[in-house]
């Protein structure tokens, strides 16, 4: 069973349709032992860092969401729910993050001519090959829409990068824990062909 996690930020629905759309035995959930039991999990969300992490722990999510990682479960986090995995956001404020992945999260900076938030398309640039991108083409175009991106303390953490005024990060990985900044539920062939990966990676406890 794939958990498809609910905290109430966001509208899962066009996720939870590409899921099924691939197979995948998908149940919208915030219970905590479904959590513990999903076979793998799909952390969605977008809005800001403080709103998704106060609903995290106002649901009781965060144990178990760890207790999930801590045992393998292979996860993934899609837009604001790979900034979560992170130690803290600037967005509103500092925020504290999960903390799986050491970094931050930072705002487009001002005074580059940027339109932010981001919207629309733009390209993958892989960094090193992956399970996870197998079979997506360096320079594949995905679809976005955010204002803050992730800054990684470990660059190895970096799977692939995208250039709005700067490079960032927009794949990481380590382990068994993965974040898109895109989403790949709105990118078309090349979406569905990652989150294809994702559903078949074996669990790898980290």
């Amino acid at each position: 069973m794939v958990a498809l996690i609910d905290y109430g930020i966001g509208n899962i629905r066009s996720v939870e349709k590409a899921l099924r759309h691939l197979g995948a035995p998908v149940r919208i959930t915030r219970d905590p032992d479904e959590i513990r039991r999903a076979d793998r999990i799909v952390f969605p969300g977008v809005g800001a860092f403080g709103d998704g992490m106060e609903a995290v722990r106002r649901l009781g999510l965060e144990a178990p969401l760890r207790e999930a990682i801590d045992a393998g479960t292979p996860f993934l986090g899609i837009c604001l729910g790979m900034q979560l995995l992170f130690q803290v956001s600037e967005e509103m404020g500092e925020h504290q993050g999960l903390g799986i992945f050491p970094g931050r999260v930072v705002r487009f900076p001002d005074g580059m001519g940027l339109k932010v938030p981001q919207i629309g398309w733009n390209q993958l640039h892989r960094q090193r090959p992956h399970p996870l991108l197998e079979g997506v083409p360096n320079g594949a175009y995905v679809y976005f829409v955010h204002s803050y991106y992730c800054r990684p303390a470990d660059p190895s953490l970096v799977l692939a990068t995208t250039d709005y005024g700067l490079e960032y990060a927009s794949v990481v990985g380590r382990g068994h824990v993965f974040g898109l900044q895109f989403h790949p539920e709105k990118s078309q062939a090349v979406g569905l062909r990652i989150l294809r990966n994702f559903l078949t990676l074996p669990k790898d406890p980290m």
